[in-house]
């Protein structure tokens, strides 16, 4: 097994500069980290964990709490998460934090006060004042990435302002019966974003002198199942027809284009369809949408939280109100009304 001696030989350092190099902690010169990085990688050494616990008196590791391990949104965020904290050295503990009380009870209870994580990350979960309290007992950064929390440090994106920009596009395109495809009450829970989509598309609306009409409302699961199923109710009623779609996300959008076609309908000749996400599947779909960056909130929520253990006396933002970015793709599924066009 190499030792820090060796790297130290070869890179032309103390075992110090070596310790504080891989480590992270400590002043060390970018060269001459680049140089201990080096010879590290050309020896095949690899930092103890154990070892560098024990002098550093952290884990490297991060818990991350999450509602969902199968929603395409979640998993993007963690990529990001995974990554940059990899690039980092630092391992991750995942907590998925479902609606059961004796699960979330255990994971606040038992699981994070092992203290065997050096911070948390909760991706777009609503705590409730008990869980955050003990949160903060545990004396550990904590960034959150949804809100806003008026308790924790807070990642948001301000998801009213989101769905008026979707909205206003289709707008702007001369649409005038827009759908909207939101949620079930019991999607609609942790921070109430489906909620608050549909109050930004409700403003839009009104902004324009178009009253929303429930008539043109029609509640998913942010699945491309339910949106499929929602798009047929919403284009099977009896009346006029919407002439436009905005669903609460890009996989319920998807599930719309999917129903339209089998309908008979042309995408976006005599349909437009808009989603929120930037899901992978859009531009394969032609899909317009709002894109929230999920990898990119990842990859800041972790800059965030990493800066705060590296520098505990630094202040930490309680809430960003927009920090975080998006921004409006316009791709093949939107267009003009047909009877608008010359």
């Amino acid at each position: 097994m190499v030792s820090i001696d060796e790297v130290a030989r070869l890179a032309g350092v103390s075992t110090a500069t070596v310790s504080r190099a891989l480590s992270g902690r400590g002043n060390v010169s970018l060269p001459t980290r680049g140089r201990v990085e080096d010879a590290a990688k050309s020896l095949g050494y690899v930092v103890s964990a154990s070892a560098s616990s024990l002098a550093s008196g952290r884990t490297r590791n991060i818990g991350v709490l999450m509602p969902y391990l199968d929603r395409w949104f979640f998993s993007t965020v963690l990529a990001g998460i995974a990554s940059a904290l990899m690039r980092r050295g630092y391992d991750i503990t995942l907590y998925s934090l479902t609606d059961d009380r004796a699960e979330r009870r255990d994971i606040f209870d038992t699981f994070l006060r092992r203290q065997r994580v050096d911070g948390v990350i909760a991706i777009s979960i609503e705590l409730g004042e008990e869980e955050t309290e003990h949160l903060r007992e545990l004396d550990l950064p904590v960034i959150a990435i949804g809100g806003p929390s008026s308790r924790l440090p807070t990642l948001t994106v301000d998801d009213v302002a989101v769905a008026r920009l979707a909205t206003e596009h289709l707008l702007a395109l001369g649409h005038r019966e827009i759908a909207h495809i939101g949620a079930n009450p019991q999607f609609d829970i942790d921070f109430h974003i489906p909620t608050r989509r549909r109050q930004g598309f409700e403003l839009a609306l009104a902004d324009a002198g178009i009253p929303a009409s429930p008539h043109l409302y029609e509640p998913a699961d942010f699945t491309i199942e339910g949106g499929f199923r929602a798009a047929k109710q919403l284009l099977g009623r009896p009346g006029s027809r919407p002439t436009a779609i905005f669903a609460a996300s890009d996989e319920m959008a998807i599930g719309a284009i999917l129903a339209a076609r089998e309908l008979g309908y042309r995408v976006p000749e005599d349909l437009s369809i808009s989603g929120i996400d930037g899901h992978e599947l859009g531009e394969f779909f032609r899909l317009t949408t709002v894109d929230q960056c999920p990898r990119q909130q990842g990859e800041r929520a972790v800059a965030a939280l990493l800066e705060d253990i590296d520098d505990p006396e630094a202040p930490t933002p309680q809430h960003v109100p927009g920090a975080l970015p998006f921004e409006l793709i316009v791709r093949g599924s939107t267009a003009r009304p047909s009877e608008s066009r010359g």
